[in-house]
């Protein structure tokens, strides 16, 4: 009996280690089918305006500490980002096109609020008004009693709309300028009284010209109450957006982000 048995069982055991071996031989194959299913990270792309020294372009790269600081997070979260720096308006209309954009540097609006996927905050927002140090002669307790006094504003920025829109008259009121560098000039000139600027942006032009910032005296709070965000879409993926977040949060917590922020404010 024994000399069928031991045939018998010889057969299953090659049986069985012929199996082995093509599971074996498989199992590498299914692995990377199941990689190949699986997609690559997308890039990022982000849009934004010059607004110094939030985000700007300077040789053809864009610069700033919104764009230092997304680089950072983008890095952290591992995901690859490319940046495009245009007009506003533009930026608005290409991050709406794109299911992975971000929009920066924004402000969280209660209209804005339902419009996009919010990362951040940036950092705050304080949009004063001042007047040059050496001005003693300037007392101003609200826009509506200037006097006489000229008030220096970005032409077409959301500061001159909110201007214009509380009375302020052109070229009696407000003195145009199309961006801070060229009114922070006119101010030191002699060509204007006060000055709306970004706290930032006030620090940052004074220190390209060699100034103080002890140079300008805010005279008045105007927009203090907000804070600049980065804006994804409702229609992207929601894990990106919580990357990002979390990204932020390690490099509030580790000091990365106040190391950035004293390369551009202290």
């Amino acid at each position: 009996m024994s000399h069928v048995i031991e045939p018998l069982l010889e057969r299953r055991r090659r049986c069985l280690l012929m199996a082995a071996g093509l599971l074996a031989g498989a199992l590498p194959a299914t692995v990377a089918a199941a990689d190949a299913g699986r997609e690559a990270p997308r890039d990022l792309v982000a849009f934004t305006e010059n607004l110094p020294p939030m985000n700007y372009l300077d040789g053809g790269e864009a610069r700033g500490f919104s764009s230092e600081l997304l680089r950072l997070m983008a890095a952290e979260a591992g995901l690859p980002l490319r940046i495009e720096v245009m007009p506003w308006q533009r930026a608005v209309h290409e991050a709406a096109r794109q299911r992975d954009g971000v929009l920066y540097s924004l402000t969280r609006t209660p209209e804005r609020e339902a419009q996009y996927r919010w990362v951040g905050p940036i950092s705050e927002r304080r949009v004063m008004i001042y007047r040059l140090h050496r001005r003693t002669d300037i007392k101003l307790t609200s826009l509506k009693a200037l006097n006489g006094l000229r008030l220096g504003v970005v032409r077409d920025s959301a500061s001159a709309r909110q201007l214009l829109a509380d009375g302020l008259r052109p070229d009696i009121d407000l003195e145009f300028a199309l961006d801070d560098a060229t009114n922070l000039r006119k101010l030191l000139a002699g060509r204007m009284d006060l000055i709306v600027l970004l706290d930032w942006a006030a620090a940052w032009h004074l220190r390209q010209l060699k100034l103080s910032y002890a140079t300008l005296q805010p005279v008045l709070p105007f927009d203090v109450d907000k804070s600049y965000w980065y804006g994804l879409p409702l229609d992207g993926d929601p894990a990106v957006a919580r990357q990002l977040q979390a990204a932020l949060d390690r490099i509030r917590r580790d000091g990365r982000y106040e190391r950035l922020r004293q390369r551009y404010f202290d």
